[in-house]
């Protein structure tokens, strides 16, 4: 049976309580925002307030006019984000301990979490074969009691009776038109599918990408199970979770074919998210996903 980190929710009540403490703990320490300088567009000047920092005076125009202006820019006030959540059955995988989806269900809420704070603009997408829901962003307090209700709703064990397959290469068009304005789009999929359709995904991201958004790629899955195949040497029937098909083997005797295949399908992914400017973030369960959104959240307050 799939377990649901209840113990955590009952301790602070509900999901946004708990995004609340776990956002409290890791942005101790920071001192803006670590979504500062995404997708930035210059829209005016105004005047610079001494004690402000200096990184975006416009020093020509202060050649000309002898005072102080600083550069602001469109997501400084308005930023937008659309977190994206792969809802599909194999997202539910492993049963027996904490799973993708719920790991990405806690990196959402936290993510919310952090905006809202930042007064800034979020909406959720969730997707299987279609697209099961999509809100635009806003920053009000009843959209954020909605999304964080939503997220909930998914919280459940999974049943084999309602399998789930993945359509991602639509569901990211679909978002690409249905999201009208600028936005950072994070999305969180374990990415299994079949190679085949490796271009077709790409289209996708890049279509999102063409229309002017920043795109984020949180690849969710468990190291030990998925990546090593880390089995004991005796039978198994292996149960695919979103078809249902079924598969008697020992892990020993396609164990290392398997981890090559596996190895050469994300490199090629992992290749071509650098080649088109898309931000690929590994994601291992284990790790934690507070502790996968502080290494990221911190990187990127570097980098900007």
């Amino acid at each position: 049976m799939a377990t649901i980190d209840r113990l955590r929710l009952t301790q602070f009540g509900n999901l946004e309580l708990l995004a609340k403490q776990v956002v409290e703990g890791f942005i101790t320490g920071m001192h803006k925002s670590p979504f500062h300088g995404f997708s930035v567009e210059f829209a005016e000047h105004r005047l610079y307030n001494p004690g402000e920092s200096t990184r975006n005076i416009d020093w020509r125009l202060f050649g000309r006019t002898d005072k102080l202006f600083s550069k602001k820019y469109e997501e400084e006030t308005n930023l937008r984000c659309q977190i994206v959540l792969d809802g599909s059955s194999s997202m539910y995988f492993p049963k027996e301990e904490q799973n993708k989806l719920e790991f990405s269900i806690y990196a959402a809420a936290s993510l919310i979490e952090l905006l809202k704070r930042q007064r800034d603009a979020v909406g959720l997408s969730i997707f299987d074969e279609t697209l099961a829901l999509h809100t635009a962003a806003k920053s009000s307090m009843t959209h954020h009691r909605f999304l964080y209700s939503e997220l909930e709703k998914r919280m459940h064990v999974y049943q084999p009776t309602e399998k789930k397959q993945t359509n991602t290469a639509q569901a990211l068009h679909d978002i690409a038109e249905l999201a009208h304005q600028r936005s950072m789009v994070l999305i969180f999929s374990d990415l299994l599918d079949d190679p085949a359709n490796t271009e077709a995904l790409f289209d996708a991201l890049m279509h999102l990408k063409h229309n002017k958004h920043e795109v984020i790629l949180f690849h969710v899955f468990n190291e030990a199970l998925e990546q090593n195949f880390d089995l004991e040497d005796r039978p198994y029937q292996l149960v695919d979770m979103e078809t249902g098909e079924t598969l008697r083997l020992r892990p020993t005797e396609i164990r290392e074919k398997y981890k090559k295949a596996l190895s050469a399908y994300f490199k090629n992914i992992e290749l071509r998210c650098l080649n088109h400017g898309i931000d690929l973030v590994k994601a291992p369960i284990e790790a934690g996903y507070d502790n996968i959104l502080l290494q990221y959240l911190l990187k990127r307050q570097k980098l900007y």
